[in-house]
C-alpha cells in the first residue's frame, strides 16, 4: 500500500503511532492466543483420532515392507531350490516346487520333472492345472506326440482346440499336426483345410509354411 502512495501519488504513507503499533501487538497476541485455543480444542477433540490414524498408516506401510522383502526372499528361495533340484536331478523335489510355487515357475517346474522322468501322468496334470497358457498349451502338444498314434484325427483336433487361436505360442504347429493326423490316415481333403490355414496366413513362420507347402 505504502509503494502504491508512493508511485501513483507521490505522498508518503502515514506512519503509526505508538498506539497504533501498541494495538497491533495486542491483536496479535490475542490472534494467537485465539489460535492456539482452538488448536488445542480440536487436538483434544480429535488428538486420539490424529494419533490412531498416523498409527494405522505406519502398520500399513511397515507391513507393505515387510510383505515385499518376504515375497522377494521366497522368490530367491525357489529359485534356488530350482537349481538344486535340476542339478541333483530330483524328481520329487521339483514336484515339491511345482506345489508350493505359483506362476509359471510351478508348472516350469512339474514340466522340468516330466522331462527327468517322462510321466505323462504330469503333462496331463499340467494340462487340467496348469497356470499359464504356455505350459498348458506346450503339454498338449506333447501328449499329442506320445499317445497320438492312437487316437483318432477328430479326437487329435479336439484335444488340440484350446490351441486353435493365434494367442497360443503354438498356434501353427497345433494347425499342422491335425493336418499331418488327418494326412496319416488317408484324409486329404480334410488335412488341406488345416493346411490352407497355415498357407492364407502371411503371418505363419517360415518353417511351418515350407512344411505345410511340402505337405499340400
Amino acid at each position: 500500500m505504502a509503494n502504491m502512495l508512493e508511485r501513483n501519488k507521490k505522498v508518503k504513507a502515514p506512519q503509526k503511532t505508538y498506539q497504533e503499533h501498541a494495538e497491533d501487538a495486542l491483536y496479535r497476541e490475542v490472534w494467537e492466543d485465539v489460535n492456539n485455543e482452538k488448536t488445542q480444542q480440536f487436538l483434544k477433540k480429535y488428538g486420539k483420532y490424529i494419533v490412531a490414524g498416523a498409527i494405522a498408516i505406519m502398520i500399513i506401510v511397515t507391513s507393505i515392507q515387510i510383505g515385499i522383502r518376504a515375497h522377494n526372499a521366497a522368490k530367491m528361495a525357489t529359485a534356488e531350490n530350482y537349481e538344486t533340484a535340476l542339478e541333483n536331478t530330483d524328481v520329487n523335489a521339483l514336484v515339491g516346487i511345482s506345489k508350493n510355487a505359483s506362476g509359471a515357475t510351478a508348472d516350469l517346474a512339474l514340466f522340468q520333472a516330466y522331462v527327468l522322468d517322462q510321466d505323462v501322468s504330469k503333462l496331463d496334470d499340467l494340462v487340467k492345472n496348469g497356470n499359464t497358457e504356455e505350459f498348458r498349451d506346450l503339454a498338449r502338444m506333447h501328449v499329442v506326440s506320445i499317445r497320438g498314434d492312437e487316437m483318432d484325427a477328430k479326437a487329435v483336433e479336439e484335444y488340440l482346440a484350446p490351441l486353435n487361436t493365434k494367442s497360443s505360442p503354438f498356434y501353427y504347429t497345433a494347425l499342422l499336426t491335425v493336418a499331418q493326423k488327418y494326412l496319416s490316415i488317408g484324409e486329404r481333403d480334410a488335412a488341406n483345410q488345416w493346411l490352407d490355414k497355415i498357407l492364407n496366413d502371411s503371418n505363419a513362420p517360415a518353417v511351418i509354411r515350407s512344411n505345410a507347402e511340402s505337405l499340400r
